[in-house]
């Protein structure tokens, strides 16, 4: 299977289970895998209709689909994390990221789960 074939099926699997747990239109809209120059590495999904209060409230479910999306696709990621959209309680994103040494010392400054406007930390594994 292709990775292209991969991200289709996963991005599909994962939109499924979030719609039919939440019981609304959740759209994501794009599920993309990256290497950053830094050393990250990862999947980016691009969302619509998930609010912060859909993470507090079913943050253990969600947290375990994202948990068997990212290992559909090979990725073990040490920090998931919502970005949001500043100054409202849409999610922009979801993340599965494996840091890089220099990225995980900026987050690991950081606690709660908000340490910035924009995230909110579904799992950060410290070394």
């Amino acid at each position: 299977m292709t990775l292209t074939e991969q991200l289709l099926i996963s991005r599909g699997e994962l939109e499924n289970k979030l719609r039919n747990m939440l019981g609304k239109p959740i759209f994501l809209i794009e599920m993309d895998g990256f290497a950053l120059p830094c050393g990250c590495s990862g999947a980016t999904i691009n969302t619509r209709g998930l609010q912060v209060d859909d993470l507090e409230v079913f943050e253990e479910y969600i947290l375990k689909y994202l948990t068997d999306t990212a290992q559909s696709l090979g990725i073990d990621p040490s920090f998931v994390f919502a970005r949001l959209i500043p100054g409202t309680s849409e999610i922009a994103s979801l993340n599965l990221r494996m840091l890089c040494n220099h990225c995980y010392m900026d987050f690991a400054r950081g606690s709660g789960k908000q340490p910035r406007p924009d995230i909110y930390i579904l799992r950060f594994n410290r070394k």
